[in-house]
């Protein structure tokens, strides 16, 4: 069997390990207290087959990969927390109503059950909650960039410069008004875009809780694993992936409109320079 190549990560974590931590330090106390130098020599002998050979064990890097699992886990946890505390008081309720209706429905279920453990389908709802607010906070932030911009100004400019195109006698002045409705059109575009996202995270944030309410439903009236499992969780979970993977090919739509609109500014200052 092929032995696992070395890495340094695993050696790291066999090193800090406080089990390794403590018997060097009885190593060396040991031979500071009675003045030996064979009981320093033992001790480092001792950890260099120590990290010879955990660092290179698979339960090792198994638990590992567990440990790193678990801190990765811990760290969005307290991110995503952090993000709720910036939600208003009705987007924070919100989140909240959906954490306590998915610690009823795990209640409910285990006690019209009798069962001890939650089904692993029904456990995918802390899933889906974290989804909701990660979904919440971009909704949020996009809605707020689209009401702070004033999108008809932007489309009466747009008119003016088309008509300016066709007025305009100077080449010179015509070729500004022609890159800046070309500038324009793009955050035209770039609005729609981001206005399409909105109402796409809006539906799905109310896909979301209504599922939370089916789900509560069922188990309230007959909380039976064959009827759990008919829920079609897999079905909001791929809802969820496409929503996601549209977010992220309109993310770079903030940047181009602030970058649209410091190209409009800077054209417009050479135009007027230019006369």
């Amino acid at each position: 069997m092929e032995s696992p190549k070395f890495d340094l990560r695993y050696l790291k974590e066999a090193f800090r390990e406080p089990i390794n931590l403590w018997a060097m330090v009885g190593f060396a106390a040991t031979a500071a207290f009675f003045q030996q130098i064979e009981v320093l020599a033992a001790g480092l002998v001792t950890e260099a087959v120590y990290l010879a050979v955990v660092p290179a064990m698979p339960f090792y890097r198994r638990l590992i990969a567990r440990r790193e699992k678990e801190r990765a886990r811990r760290l969005r946890d307290s991110q995503r927390e952090a993000i709720i505390k910036t939600f208003d008081p009705r987007e924070r309720e919100a989140v909240e109503y959906l954490r306590w209706m998915k610690n009823q429905i795990y209640a409910n279920y285990k006690k019209f059950t009798t069962s001890k453990e939650v089904p692993f389908n029904l456990q995918t709802l802390d899933q889906r909650w974290e989804d909701f607010v990660d979904l919440l906070d971009i909704y949020r932030r996009r809605k707020h960039h689209l009401r702070s911009t004033n999108r008809q100004a932007v489309q009466n400019q747009l008119k003016q410069a088309l008509h300016a195109i066709e007025s305009l006698t100077d080449d010179r002045a015509r070729r500004v008004q022609q890159a800046n409705a070309e500038i324009l059109k793009r955050r035209v575009s770039a609005f729609n875009d981001l206005e399409r996202s909105v109402k796409l995270v809006e539906g799905q944030l109310q896909s979301i809780e209504n599922f939370f309410g089916l789900v509560n439903d069922q188990v309230v009236t007959l909380p039976t694993p064959e009827r759990v499992s008919a829920l079609h969780f897999e079905e909001l979970s791929d809802s969820i992936a496409m929503t996601r993977q549209m977010l992220e090919e309109t993310a770079d739509t903030f940047g181009v409109l602030d970058t649209q609109s410091r190209e409009l500014e800077l054209l417009l200052q050479s135009g007027s320079t230019s006369k």
